[in-house]
């Protein structure tokens, strides 16, 4: 099925915590007093938001937003999720904005720093699954939780414009028991029970386990997602493989994750279609950003 047709930008309500966000972004950085907005006064300019670095556009929707809070007109010369190829020009203009000069300084640094990390995050999302299908495998990259406080829901839609699955968004939409949780609870299964009697049918359960008994204990208590901690090279392709084969005909529907270790440069020896889900922070943890500026035209 085509996806052509559909946007990112849409999955984003038309009112929302999202556009609270900008506003708070925005009191963030001017919380008294702005003194070059005096100094430059009012008049009407244009400026120039220009990419410097080869990468994938993201975040454009929250840019746009933090120009409508600011009473600026944009125009998007490119489309998000498109690859920017700056190797020969040095830089690529991305969108036009005009308005009081004033109102355009202050969107400045915001609105790049909003597309900086963006860009960031989907360029090394889409380096990462474009690597893993590269390498053979077909099931699912995914991020993690592991996000900047406060910016958690930017940074996971740059993942989806990377072509990365985002995981679990927060603790409510996907039950995550991890061994702190089993060590509290006595056990996987009375781990696992308690959970299900509340969280219902539509929502995952995921358990954390340290050994193939362990995942047994999880797979037979009715886990939903089994997360292969601490389990390396061809023992995790082992263990996976064991777990496949062992449930193949019991009826039960599981999926094994495993979570962490995965770079760019190990990809090719670390992946195996036994695990249904890689998760890494490797996406989103400490990924550089791609540089913006803008200047005013004149």
């Amino acid at each position: 099925m085509s996806l052509t047709n559909l946007s990112y930008k849409n999955l984003l309500p038309q009112s929302g915590e999202w556009k609270n966000d900008i506003r708070r972004f925005l009191s963030e950085d001017v919380p008294a007093f702005d003194v070059g907005g005096y100094v430059v006064g009012d008049s009407v300019k244009t400026a120039t938001l220009n990419c410097k670095q080869s990468g994938v556009l993201a975040g454009v929707p929250f840019a746009q937003e933090l120009a409508d809070q600011c009473g600026l007109q944009i125009s998007w010369l490119i489309s998000e999720g498109e690859f920017i190829d700056t190797s020969s020009a040095g830089k690529i203009a991305v969108a036009k904005v005009s308005g009081p000069v004033n109102s355009l300084l202050l969107f400045e640094r915001t609105a790049l720093n909003i597309l900086a990390r963006s860009s960031g995050i989907a360029t090394k999302s889409r380096k990462i699954i474009t690597l893993a299908r590269e390498s053979g495998y077909n099931g699912i990259i995914a991020g993690t939780r592991k996000t900047t406080p406060g910016f958690r829901r930017i940074e996971k839609y740059a993942m989806l414009v990377g072509g990365v699955d985002t995981h679990r968004y927060d603790l409510s939409s996907m039950v995550m028991l991890k061994d702190n949780h089993v060590w509290a609870t006595g056990s996987i299964t009375k781990a696992v029970c308690a959970a299900r009697s509340v969280c219902g049918f539509s929502t995952k359960i995921e358990v954390e386990c340290q050994s193939e008994e362990e995942a047994d204990e999880a797979i037979n208590a009715g886990a939903d997602v089994i997360m292969l901690d601490n389990f390396e090279g061809d023992g995790l392709r082992v263990a996976a493989q064991n777990l496949k084969s062992k449930w193949k005909s019991s009826g039960k529907s599981f999926l094994l994750e495993c979570s962490g270790g995965l770079r760019e440069e190990n990809i090719e020896a670390y992946l195996t279609d036994a695990i249904d889900v890689y998760s890494t922070s490797s996406v989103h943890q400490g990924t550089g950003v791609i540089d913006f500026n803008m200047k005013i035209d004149h």
